[in-house]
């Protein structure tokens, strides 16, 4: 069996493999998740598709594909540019992610908040909502008026989620302070509707009250080895596991691609 990703339901995160079947992750258990013997990691493909060669990716690669597949999903991606006729309307937002780590994103409206859960954003609030062209030409207005980015590395995101401020309305200051600053700007599309603040905040959803700082991160998975612990806390991509070392994170990215033996989770 193989792990397609980690996905975000209105219940938590949850595994998805290969066959559709799902394995519920929820704070306190114990889980154990091991690579089957003698195995080889294979690229993920894209869009649905299977990798037409199945060729073989690094271990540390956290996109999971080879070259040609990720020039293909890049090339479908809305974050690449490179479509244009997409009808659905989508939401321009800004989420935060610790002190100073705050972008400007797009997403489809009918996703809801899930392209946030899958960052690990913090917190977020809307700002607007309209056409696919002009919510990419306020994404490129707010980069450059309010001087932040469409991206934040994981390396920094894990970096502060144990450090992050107690109250809530500590966690929502800086966005609530770029909202003020975006609405206020003149030069935004005409088709695009601007949204209030409502700053929507994940903490409790992600686990991350009282988060001890983690010890390691897993870099790599290997053939016939194994990575499990207790789960305290599951952000994006990322699962906070807590072993007799310390809390380590691993990052489910890596796990696409490697044969799995079934995983064991203990209450």
């Amino acid at each position: 069996m193989e792990v397609l990703g980690l996905r975000w339901s209105a219940e938590g995160p949850e595994l998805v493999w290969d066959g559709g079947r799902r394995s519920a992750l929820t704070w306190g258990k114990r889980v154990t998740f091991g690579v089957a013997e003698g195995g080889v990691r294979t690229c993920a493909g894209t869009r649905g598709h299977a990798c037409p060669v199945g060729a073989a990716v690094p271990g540390r690669s956290t996109g999971g594909r080879c070259e040609e597949c990720a020039r293909l999903d890049r090339a479908h991606s809305v974050a690449a540019d490179t479509l244009t006729d997409d009808p659905r309307p989508y939401h321009v937002y800004l989420a935060w992610f610790g002190p100073g780590m705050t972008k400007v994103g797009i997403t489809a409206e009918e996703r809801g908040s899930a392209r946030l859960l899958e960052q690990g954003a913090v917190c977020f609030s809307w700002l607007g909502v309209g056409p696919l062209m002009a919510a990419r030409r306020t994404e490129e207005l707010l980069r450059a008026a309010l001087r932040v980015p469409d991206r934040i590395p994981y390396v920094e995101k894990r970096a502060v989620r144990a450090a992050l401020p107690q109250a809530a309305a500590d966690r929502a200051g800086e966005v609530a302070e770029l909202h003020a600053r975006a609405v206020a700007l003149g030069g935004w599309p005409e088709s695009l509707v601007r949204e209030p603040l409502r700053v929507v905040d994940h903490v409790d959803v992600f686990g991350l009250a009282g988060l001890s700082v983690a010890a390691g991160e897993v870099t790599e998975l290997v053939a016939g080895g194994a990575v499990g612990g207790e789960l305290v806390a599951a952000a994006g991509p990322d699962l906070h596991l807590a072993t007799e070392g310390g809390v380590v994170v691993l990052d489910t990215r890596l796990m696409t691609g490697w044969g799995w033996c079934p995983p064991r989770v203990v209450k």
